[in-house]
């Protein structure tokens, strides 16, 4: 399932081209792109994919649930969620199958299994990540099997089984964008379903509007919108009664760096600023949704 925005048409195709010999049924579901961007003549036409055009922009979580819904009532075992910014490698979803039935096979209860994702414009593969005490740390790849435990996985390039969400429960489309994967892995992680990342299961992947370069690392920066979502999110995350003592540690000094960073070191430093500071506000009241 590939969730779309106002896509880029020839990145969309490109996508559309290398996941349908990957899978048995394409869903894209549309939050109601602009007027002058065509999915549905551009796409409907293809065999083996269907469309799901939404009449506002709900936001990627209330989309995603709309598209798992659907794949329920195909009866499909597996539900693989997609950004339009992501290019999977020809043989990811083999590769995620294989840890997927490797693990079921052995009586785990799986949340998800997710790819080793390079954004091109940083170069190395993100990190599967864990927590440790009270801070994130990265999965390295040690394991002969080639696949290693994670507290949350992006959604993006993520393959469930369809009946690890009548356990866990659908995607939180409260929050509308940001967190919603974490949210929804650690909600998992809770009811005893779990997350792993495959490192032989290959993606190309964007995160941000642009990058930034501080202390040798390269980091990726949003519009002040987005942060308003992420900071909103993460503090509402926070206040969950089921959430550990220590995850909300990290999360607060998290958001403790990130607010100080992209106050001082970027542009538009002000407006990043106000939003996230409001963003903090609206978490603390409950006030989700679309802003």
């Amino acid at each position: 399932m590939i969730v779309t925005f106002n896509p880029d048409i020839k990145q969309l195709n490109k996508l559309i081209d290398t996941v349908t010999s990957q899978v048995q049924h394409l869903l894209i579901v549309d939050n109601d792109s602009h007027a002058d961007i065509d999915i549905a003549t551009t796409f409907t036409e293809r065999a083996g994919i269907e469309l799901i055009s939404l009449s506002e922009n709900f936001g990627i979580a209330k989309a995603q649930n709309i598209g798992i819904e659907r794949a329920k009532t195909i009866g499909t075992d597996y539900v693989l969620l997609l950004d339009q910014d992501s290019l999977p490698a020809p043989n990811m979803v083999s590769e995620l199958l294989k840890v997927a039935k490797t693990l079921e096979e052995k009586g785990v209860h799986v949340a998800g299994i997710g790819p080793s994702y390079t954004d091109v414009r940083q170069g190395e593969a993100a990190a599967f990540v864990y927590l440790d005490g009270c801070r994130l740390k990265r999965r390295e790849n040690l394991s002969l099997d080639g696949f290693v435990e994670a507290d949350f996985l992006i959604a993006s390039g993520c393959l469930t089984p369809i009946e690890s969400f009548d356990a866990i429960g659908l995607l939180n489309d409260d929050m509308f964008i940001d967190y919603v994967d974490i949210e929804w892995g650690l909600r998992a992680r809770q009811q005893g379903y779990y997350c792993f990342g495959a490192f032989n299961a290959k993606m190309e992947h964007s995160l941000g509007d642009q990058w930034t370069e501080f202390h040798d690392r390269h980091i990726p920066v949003h519009s002040p919108l987005r942060h308003y979502y992420h900071f909103r999110n993460a503090v509402w995350l926070c206040r969950r009664p089921w959430l550990s003592f220590s995850w909300k540690v990290a999360l607060f000094w998290r958001l403790v760096r990130q607010y100080l960073f992209f106050t001082f070191f970027v542009q538009e430093g002000k407006s990043h600023a106000r939003m996230m500071s409001l963003g903090i506000w609206h978490g603390f009241i409950n006030r989700m949704g679309r802003k």
